[in-house]
Parts: structure tokens; C-alpha cells; sequence
């Protein structure tokens, strides 16, 4: 599984090279013997190609006609000529399927360990163009996923990207549990079908009861079920998408400030979510005391409380309890430095 695209395309054109070597002598063997065979014995090109063929393979038919004995001497160099080419070419065939071999069989044992070992990781079905960037984000987040995708051709866009994977049907229940549902943190299911994203779900539900499901939709009906069977979050792109064009039109400003805050990587504003800790010194303490907007440039947009209600634009006097999440807006720097904070760290 840790064999990279860049290798398997070094070997692909190394191979490929030495078999279209051995392609052209083989073919020059072949034009070589004809000719020979035109000139010594006044032969037809077909007869003297077809003389040519049986001699290099030695497949023993006899002589087409009678060769005189300069033919038979040409033969004789022929016969060694072309038993080299031949052999030099199938060797090559065979130790390219033989190394392509070796390499899958390490990978799918690299595959198990990497399975047997990870834990707390997201398990994403389906790697289509949602999933792809859902994958690229949480790899490049430090997040460990774990990719389900049927078609078979994504396989080497993973390898190259290094994301582990198994090419299989996320609807199986022991594909779901080889993927490793008991040890994983969540599962992501965005393959096309709704109702493979309801079975899905419903399946993991039934197998890891504290599992985090992010489902995606596309009918309302769909989210209902979805929610029902035991997602967590649903989205419905199509809805999110038509929002997105819409407020583009609306609010132009509102949509370009989220656009740099939350995809633009060369600038330093961010927003994230921050969970308050029982053992951060900030627990209990105001909003107003809490000298987060002063020492770290940070904007507390809103407050979740352990319900799960949000409160935004909090007031200056309401206190971070334990168990709250913060939304902050701010540098990056200093937003890991509030994070480290609310941890106790």
C-alpha cells in the first residue's frame, strides 16, 4: 500500500523500454531474415518471412523448400540471433508481471498492518469529486482516513497520494469492519446511490454506536431517514451549492470574506472551533476577563453550549464553561495558542 505512483510509473517505463528494445530487434531479426532469405535463395517475401518465423522459434516445420548451402549457413546465425532476441524479450515480459507481482503482494500486506494499527480515524466511502476533497482536506488537516471507493481506477490516484484504501463495495459489513468501525473516530459516506448512503449508515450505526456519521443527500426525504437511522450531520450538496451561488449574488462581500478565511492558505485568518477543557485556566472565567481579544487578536463569533444550542456574537459577560465550544476568528498562530489554552496545556 506505501508503494507510490512515481515507482510503479519508474517501472512502467523502465519495462516498457526494454520491451519495445526488444520489439525492434525482434522486428529488425525478422526483416533481416527475410531479406536474407530474398537475396541468397530468390525467395517471395511471404516464403522467406515464413522461413524466417520458424527458424528464430524453432518450432521445426521443415524447410519450405530446399535451401542451398549458403541459405543453410545464413540459417545457422539466424537460428542463434533470434533464440537471443526471443529470450531477451520474453524475459523481460516475465520479470516485469513477476515484479508487479512482488510489489502488490507487499502492498497488500503493508495494507494490513497499517489496518490492524490505525485507529481513531474516518472512514470515507466513496472517493468521487466530493469525497476527493473531503479526503484532501482531512490528509492535509494530519486527520487519519481510511478511503472504501468500488472503482477500481482511483486506485492509483490514492497510492499516489498516499491515503490508504480499500477497493471495495462500502455496503458489505465485512468491508465496513475491515476498514476498522470499531476503532474509528467517524465515518464519512458520500457514494452516489441515497440508499447506499442510508445502508451505509444504518450499518455502521448498528455496529459502533459512538461513531461520529457525516451522510450526504440528495433528496429532503433522504435526510429524514438519514437522520433517523443514525447520522449525525447530513448534507445535501446540490442545496449547499445553490445557497452558496445565491449569496455570491446577495452578499458578494460576506461570501468573499468566508472564501479567505476558510480556503485562502496564504493568509493567516482562520476559524475554528475551540473545546473548553475542565482543566483550562479560562474555565469559568468572562469573556470580558478572559484578555483573548487583547493578548491574542481573537474574535469569539459564537458559543455552543452542551446542549448543542448556539449563541452568537456572545456577550462579554457570559463565562467559558467546560464542555462549550468557542467559534473563533483570528490568525492561525493565535488560534493555536487559544486551543493549547482551553486544553490546559
Amino acid at each position: 500500500m506505501d508503494d507510490r505512483t512515481g515507482d510503479n510509473s519508474a517501472i512502467s517505463r523502465k519495462g516498457f523500454r526494454s520491451i519495445v528494445r526488444g520489439a525492434l530487434l525482434l522486428s529488425l531479426v525478422l526483416a533481416l531474415g527475410t531479406s536474407g532469405y530474398m537475396a541468397i535463395e530468390g525467395w517471395p517475401l511471404l516464403e522467406g518471412l515464413y522461413m524466417t518465423v520458424i527458424t528464430i522459434t524453432t518450432v521445426g516445420y521443415g524447410e519450405v523448400r530446399t535451401v542451398s548451402e549458403p541459405g543453410r549457413i545464413f540459417t545457422v546465425f539466424l537460428i542463434f540471433a533470434g533464440m537471443g532476441i526471443m529470450a531477451y524479450t520474453l524475459g523481460i515480459v516475465a520479470q516485469i508481471m513477476v515484479e508487479f507481482q512482488v510489489r502488490d503482494l507487499i502492498g497488500r500486506r503493508k495494507l494490513g498492518w497499517k489496518l490492524k494499527n490505525m485507529k481513531d480515524h474516518y472512514i470515507l466511502c466513496g472517493y468521487g469529486r466530493i469525497g476527493e476533497v473531503i479526503a484532501h482536506e482531512l490528509k492535509a488537516n494530519g486527520i487519519p482516513l481510511m478511503v472504501i471507493e468500488q472503482d477500481p481506477q482511483c486506485k492509483e490516484k490514492l497510492r499516489s497520494r498516499d491515503i490508504p484504501y480499500i477497493i471495495d463495495d462500502a455496503t458489505m459489513e465485512d468491508v465496513i469492519i475491515e476498514a476498522g468501525i470499531m476503532r474509528a473516530k467517524g465515518l464519512v459516506t458520500v457514494v452516489l446511490s441515497d440508499a447506499d448512503n442510508l445502508f451505509i449508515t444504518m450499518t455502521a450505526r448498528g455496529m459502533n454506536p459512538d461513531l461520529f456519521i457525516l451522510a450526504r443527500a440528495d433528496q429532503v426525504a433522504t435526510e429524514k431517514k438519514l437522520i433517523r437511522v443514525g447520522a449525525n450531520k447530513v448534507v445535501m450538496p446540490h442545496l449547499i451549492g445553490g445557497l452558496r451561488m445565491v449569496h455570491t449574488i446577495l452578499r458578494p462581500a460576506v461570501t468573499d470574506f468566508f472564501d479567505i478565511a476558510m480556503q485562502d492558505r496564504s493568509i493567516e485568518l482562520e476559524i475554528e472551533e475551540l473545546k473548553v477543557r475542565e482543566k483550562s485556566r479560562l474555565n469559568g472565567v468572562r469573556l470580558m476577563d478572559s484578555g483573548i481579544r487583547q493578548d491574542m487578536n481573537v474574535i469569539i463569533v459564537a458559543i455552543r453550549d452542551k446542549a448543542g444550542d448556539m449563541s452568537f456574537n456572545p456577550s462579554s459577560d457570559v463565562a467559558m464553561e467546560a464542555g462549550t465550544t468557542l467559534i473563533a476568528l483570528g490568525p492561525a498562530g493565535d488560534l493555536e495558542k487559544l486551543k493549547h489554552i482551553l486544553r490546559g496545556d
